[in-house]
């Protein structure tokens, strides 16, 4: 596993543009298996979690090819209904393709899936769910591990989602956009991901109405047909390049931008005291002085503050004059960057009773070998890392690659001293 080396100090100033959105590009790519054909998806983030993606779509008998970051799919002589352990074992996202393949076929073998360990994320809400729309379901393997799905004819039903999970809300959605039959799923997820991938099933023909709301009704269409669709760009990336450049006092410019997606980041950033102007997809950020404290941060669910996001927030607030306070929501988890960036001189306080962090800020950290030990809490020890005194090594930064095309060359581009290096660099 890689390694990345960063020497703090360097202001960071420049111009970037934001690649494509890793968190719409997964449900998509699953949902090219509805289309018996060719899908374009342009804008696709070259990625680790999309490579996984495109290694399961192979495996079930598709065809892709890349040119620059436009992907073709060919799904048209897909057959294969059972998705390897292996494969599904790498990252959480491919249950998405428990929905596409039943949707498809009527019937899938699938193993629980792996990913970033922020938390336990169990999947009942989908089995729950997709079980209402006349499917059985039967579990295989060791510790029932293994879920096989199977009907003759998936039918429309109205479904009460216990929590707004977004994959519980996609699956449903994929499951059913060939059914027979209405579905109403109330208490829907309301993250743009779905509206991604509702806006991508919707050109390709299907019937969603909706989209971005609690309350989306899908009515079943008989086939979906070729389509070009362009991925918008990432929420959290952008999230993080303009959290890097508030812990580090810097300026920038950011391209690409879905600003309509992040006005919660926006909003929380501006509490620490950066001035941000806004256009359509353009975002300039100025930082001059040491962050302000922040007294409460929530994650929630869509429109709230996004978990995605906290990790790279807390390296800000480390910097920050005064103490703040965040509370975790939705993945119980996700503090595993605390020991790590203790290691490089914060001050942070657990309390598990709330699942609170209280962070109280200092002047400087300084630099120090951590570990990453998901994707988001890499990106943020990176913040912490270019915003400190000295030299930081994070290791086990393959998982970064998951969600960022190439973060060394990104914050170069914005003046920093930063590089990939061996496992064991010191």
């Amino acid at each position: 596993m890689s390694s990345i080396k960063v020497i703090g100090g360097k202001e960071l100033k420049g111009e970037l543009r934001i690649q494509g959105s890793k968190n719409a590009a997964l449900p998509v790519i699953a949902a090219t298996i509805l289309n018996k054909g060719i899908t374009i998806l342009k804008n696709c983030p070259k990625i680790l979690d999309v490579f996984h993606m495109i290694k399961i779509l192979e495996e079930l008998g598709c065809q892709t090819a890349w040119d620059e970051d436009t992907l073709m799919i060919d799904s048209s002589k897909a057959s294969i209904t059972h998705v390897s352990e292996d494969s599904v074992q790498k990252m959480r996202s491919s249950i998405l393709y428990l929905g596409a393949i039943l949707g498809r076929f009527h019937e899938v073998t699938i193993a629980y899936p792996g990913g970033c360990s922020i938390g336990k994320r169990p999947i009942d809400y989908h089995l729950n769910a997709i079980k209402k729309m006349n499917v059985t379901q039967e579990f295989l393997g060791e510790e029932d591990r293994i879920i096989h799905c199977y009907t003759d004819r998936i039918v429309g039903n109205d479904i009460f989602l216990e929590f707004p999970s977004v994959g519980a809300t996609q699956n449903v959605i994929l499951t059913a956009v060939l059914s027979e039959g209405v579905t109403r799923i109330f208490n829907a997820a309301r993250e743009p991901e779905i509206t991604e991938l509702c806006n991508y099933l919707i050109e390709a023909g299907a019937r969603i109405c909706g989209k971005g709301t609690a309350f989306i009704e899908v009515e079943g269409v008989k086939q979906l047909h070729d389509v070009s669709f362009t991925l918008s760009p990432d929420r959290i990336v952008a999230g993080t390049y303009m959290a890097a450049i508030a812990a580090n006092k810097g300026e920038g410019i950011l391209t690409n931008v879905p600003v309509r997606y992040i006005d919660a980041t926006m909003r929380m950033l501006r509490k620490t005291g950066c001035t941000i102007e806004s256009t359509e997809d353009t975002v300039k950020i100025s930082s001059k002085h040491r962050p302000k404290s922040i007294d409460l941060l929530k994650t929630q669910p869509y429109p709230g503050f996004p978990t995605d996001m906290q990790s790279q927030l807390m390296s800000v607030l480390c910097f920050a004059d005064g103490t703040s306070t965040i509370v975790e929501e939705i993945f119980e988890s996700r503090y595993q960057n605390v020991n790590e960036l203790q290691k490089m001189g914060a001050i942070i306080a657990l309390d598990k009773k709330d699942n609170s962090a209280i962070i109280t800020g200092v002047e400087r950290l300084h630099g120090a070998v951590v570990n990453a030990h998901d994707l988001r809490g890499g990106a943020a020890l990176v913040i912490a890392g270019l915003a400190a005194e000295g030299t930081t090594i994070i290791r086990d930064a393959t998982c970064i690659e998951r969600g960022y095309e190439d973060i060394c060359r990104d914050f170069t581009a914005l003046g920093a001293t930063i590089s990939y290096c061996s496992e064991n660099a010191t």
